[in-house]
């Protein structure tokens, strides 16, 4: 699957912004749909997951605050961030795995398949 996300920018604090990772290929509907992130200098983190059931798992730091979802029809997944900290800001990838263990899914080394990235940068 080829994945290709985006709908960054540049937000204030507080603010929202909706990132978006279109896929490719006829079986989007059977994969781990992961959103991570990396700031500068930092390791790449997990953000947000969603199973090929709907099911939803939030690091932490967001929950509450962001929202991921999935349209199979349209092989999309969505990544609604509201109450933007500066603390959010990073580049955001994509990621999706058809056969990733529950274990693993917040490790990003794990992950066979990634889009580009988006800058997401949060202005206090």
């Amino acid at each position: 699957v080829q994945l290709q996300a985006s709908g960054g920018g540049l937000v204030q604090a507080g603010g929202s912004l909706r990132l978006s990772c279109a896929a490719s290929g006829r079986t989007f509907s059977t994969y781990r749909m992961t959103w991570f992130r990396q700031a500068p200098g930092k390791e790449r983190e997990f953000v947000a997951t969603i199973s090929r059931g709907g099911h939803t798992l939030y690091a932490d730091s967001v929950k509450g605050r962001f929202t991921i979802s999935r349209d199979n029809s349209k092989n999309t997944v969505i990544l609604q961030m509201n109450s933007l900290k500066p603390e959010d800001t990073a580049v955001y990838y994509c990621a999706a795995d058809a056969n990733i263990i529950l274990s693993s899914i917040s490790d990003y080394l794990q992950y066979k398949n990634w889009g580009q990235g988006t800058l997401v940068t949060v202005s206090s």
